[in-house]
C-alpha cells in the first residue's frame, strides 16, 4: 500500500467534500426539523453521498465516455447546479415555512440539498472520477480510493450528528445568517468550477 498516495487522496477528498463546510448548510436546511429527523437526515444524506461517489468511482469513466461527455462539460454542468443551489441559500428560501411541508421531509432534505450538491458535490464527483482514472484497470486501487472517501464521509456524518447542540446555541437567526454567508461561498466555488473547466478546455493558465 502506498501510504503517501492514500494521504494525498484523503487530503484531496477532505477539501472537495469539506465536512466542516457541510455543517452550516446542515444547520440551515434542518432548522425546522426535530432532533430525530435531523439524525435521520444526516444518516440518509451520508448513505446517498456514499452511493453516488461509489458509482462515479466505479463507473464514472464508462458513463462519461459512453455519452461522449468530457470532464470539462461535466464540471461546468455541476458548477451550474451548485450555483443555482447557492442562490436559494442567498435569497433565504426558508425550510421552516409552514406552507411548504414537503420541504420539511427529512428524506427529501437529505437527498437535496444535503447529499447533492452539498456533500457529493460536483467537485467530489469529479474527484472520484479523476482519482480512479489512473487506476481504472486496477480494482484494488479503486477499492482503496473508496475506503478513503468513506473515512471522509464518516467524519462528515459525525460532524452533522454533533450539530444539534450548536444549532440550539446559535438559534434560527444564526442559522439564517450562516446560510446566506455559506451561499455566497458556494456561489464562488461554483463559479471557480466553471472557470477552471473553461480554462482547461481553452488551454488557458489555471485560475
Amino acid at each position: 500500500m502506498n501510504w503517501s498516495e492514500r494521504i494525498q487522496e484523503f487530503v484531496t477528498l477532505w477539501v472537495v467534500i469539506d465536512p466542516l463546510g457541510t455543517l452550516p448548510v446542515f444547520l440551515a436546511v434542518t432548522a425546522g426539523l426535530s432532533a430525530a429527523d435531523r439524525t435521520k437526515a444526516a444518516l440518509i444524506s451520508t448513505l446517498v453521498s456514499f452511493g453516488v461517489l461509489v458509482f462515479f468511482a466505479m463507473a464514472g469513466h464508462w458513463l462519461l465516455r459512453s455519452m461522449d461527455v468530457s470532464i470539462e462539460s461535466f464540471q461546468i454542468a455541476g458548477g451550474i447546479v451548485l450555483f443555482l443551489f447557492a442562490l436559494t441559500m442567498i435569497h433565504g428560501k426558508s425550510h421552516g415555512d409552514p406552507h411548504a411541508p414537503a420541504e420539511l421531509n427529512p428524506i427529501e432534505i437529505a437527498i437535496y440539498p444535503l447529499a447533492i450538491p452539498s456533500i457529493a458535490s460536483p467537485g467530489a464527483m469529479l474527484a472520484a472520477v479523476v482519482l480512479t482514472d489512473t487506476a481504472r484497470h486496477d480494482f484494488p486501487e479503486r477499492i482503496m480510493t473508496i475506503v478513503t472517501f468513506s473515512l471522509v464521509l464518516l467524519a462528515t456524518l459525525l460532524i452533522m450528528l454533533a450539530a444539534g447542540r450548536l444549532g440550539q446555541l446559535i438559534g434560527r437567526g444564526g442559522a439564517s445568517i450562516i446560510s446566506r454567508v455559506m451561499g455566497m461561498i458556494l456561489a464562488a466555488l461554483a463559479v471557480d468550477l466553471i472557470l477552471s473547466a473553461a480554462a482547461d478546455w481553452l488551454k488557458l493558465p489555471p485560475i
